[in-house]
């Protein structure tokens, strides 16, 4: 008997993930319940299990007195002196209980007690797996639709996409294999509950972190991340190594790496930019594609005014204010963005020697890079635009396509 049961404990351990010593803590305790059914009490009952051969022996302790009152916890000194000689009245007499013996109701609840502690130590165990994926993503499979929620099967654990956390226009189909971030692992009566999402900005970074070496060995950090799921999506990434481009290796090959990751986010399009310390200088990376002619960011208020040439005004907003409201959620600043001629009108502009007529000023142009007393910094050049939900001059028309984004067919987008 001993060893069909170290055989099961071993097979529930290998199966279920549940530590043999737990099971045996289950056993010892279905047999003190089985004893109090059959006894009525089980206050002097003492259970002995070798761990190793899984053998066991259960005693009832009973004190060897001269007249009997209570049966179940007294012997008397005559029936004490038979089973040995040196027994004398006060002493302890350990009386083993043949458990085969129990009546049916009484072996009944002893399996329900160890039935009802496997599936307690299991749903436990299912916690614990999922709980230390909390923050992290992970690959499901698409079981069903359950009204406008979308359930998937994580291997040994279901999970629940919602409406909310769903990208708008993605449809999945059974059986479809999607990557999810858990946001939230809770633990019920009926196992864990698993809360995924798929628009999350975070799901972008640990895709990048799976996707690119550097970023997942710390040479390159995501230092923000801005997201309109389904849409667009802005990060900026810095090199703790000099010979080392961050851009170039979250890119990848002809964009082999970057592409992955946009045809998992299904064709969401990703702006990578370069970080830099200076608000002004980030301000102008973050607005790319958009070319900026001067940025002048206030590092305390957490505000910018930049003035983008006439023609690149509506590339610098974006269609329907996109690509400066990302611009704004990556780097923290309220920025307002005028075209040269509004800036001038406005009298927020000052003139340089050397106006802009083409293409070529840009490219000759170098970058001015001061900061004043009063905490503000000055950026010229032709980089890149962003703003965030701050308030921006000049009508937003018709948004050209940025040359840093990439989309679903791996070619940049002109």
């Amino acid at each position: 008997m001993s060893n069909e049961l170290l055989e099961a404990l071993t097979i529930l351990e290998q199966e279920k993930n549940i530590p043999k010593e737990t099971l045996l803590d289950a056993i010892e305790n279905s047999l003190i319940t089985a004893c109090k059914n059959h006894f009525g009490k089980s206050d002097n009952i003492k259970v002995q299990i070798d761990p190793k051969s899984c053998e066991y022996h259960v005693y009832q302790e009973k004190t060897v007195v001269e007249q009997v009152e209570d049966a179940i916890c007294e012997i008397s000194l005559v029936n004490a002196k038979m089973i040995d000689s040196k027994y004398e009245v006060g002493d302890v007499v350990n009386m083993e209980v043949k458990s085969k013996e129990f009546g049916r109701i009484a072996t009944q609840n002893a399996k329900n007690v160890i039935l009802q502690k496997i599936r307690e130590e299991e749903r436990k165990v299912l916690y614990d797996e999922y709980y230390s994926k909390e923050k992290d993503v992970v690959t499901g499979i698409v079981q069903r639709y359950a009204g406008k929620n979308i359930s998937i099967n994580l291997g040994r654990a279901d999970a629940i996409l919602t409406e909310n956390e769903q990208v708008k226009g993605e449809v999945f189909q059974p059986t479809e294999r999607i990557k999810l971030y858990v946001l939230e692992v809770k633990s019920t009566n009926r196992g864990p509950k698993i809360l995924v999402s798929r628009t999350h900005p975070e799901l972008v970074k640990r895709l990048f972190e799976s996707e690119v070496t550097e970023v997942k060995d710390g040479i390159v950090e995501i230092k923000s991340i801005a997201r309109e799921a389904g849409s667009r999506t802005k990060i900026a990434v810095w090199s703790n190594d000099p010979d080392v481009d961050p851009v170039g290796a979250c890119v990848g090959m002809n964009g082999a790496r970057v592409n992955a990751i946009v045809s998992e986010l299904r064709g969401e399009k990703i702006d990578i930019i370069n970080w830099n310390e200076n608000p002004a200088m980030l301000i102008e990376n973050a607005l790319s594609p958009a070319k900026v002619i001067s940025v002048i960011a206030d590092a305390e208020e957490k505000s910018a005014k930049v003035v983008v040439p006439d023609y690149q005004l509506s590339l610098a907003i974006g269609k329907e204010g996109q690509n400066a409201r990302l611009a704004a959620r990556l780097t923290g600043f309220k920025i307002d963005i005028k075209s040269e001629t509004q800036a001038r009108e406005a009298g927020d502009f000052m003139d340089y020697e050397n106006d802009y007529e083409d293409e070529d000023y840009y490219d000759d142009e170098e970058y001015i890079d001061e900061e004043y007393d009063d905490g503000e910094y000055a950026q010229e050049a032709y980089e890149e635009e962003t703003y965030e939900d701050g308030a921006y001059a000049g009508e937003s028309l018709e948004e050209e396509e940025p040359a840093a984004s990439y989309a679903e067919d791996g070619e940049s987008d002109e």
